[in-house]
């Protein structure tokens, strides 16, 4: 059972970033429609604005599918050390948990 539970804990991990990545990419895709809906006005500052920020999109673009894998890598580690946390100490780990809940109880309170 243990090693689902972990298998899980990496899954979820995984989806999570997935999702994240996902996000990341609707954003972008999202950001070139607007710019090329402003095709029409690419003189003056507009047309420069337009340049640098589908520049700037196509380096996100880069930079994203670079971290694609490391990101997914590094969740699945974080959650990999998360289970082993709450396997050897699960007490301290509910305490953690409540620690933390109180805490973010105590925040939304206040707003």
């Amino acid at each position: 059972m243990t090693a689902k539970k972990s298998e899980f804990s990496s899954e979820a991990a995984t989806a999570g970033a997935d999702q994240l990545i996902g996000e990341f990419k609707a954003l972008m895709a999202d950001a070139e429609a607007l710019i090329q809906a402003t095709e029409g006005h690419a003189d003056g500052a507009i047309g420069s604005i337009r340049s640098k920020a589908l520049e700037t999109i196509a380096g996100a673009k880069e930079s994203i599918s670079g971290f694609e894998g490391v990101i997914t890598d590094k969740a699945k580690v974080v959650a990999q050390g998360a289970d082993d946390f709450v396997h050897r100490s699960p007490w301290e780990a509910v305490g953690v948990a409540a620690g933390l809940g109180l805490l973010i109880g105590l925040l939304i309170r206040r707003r």
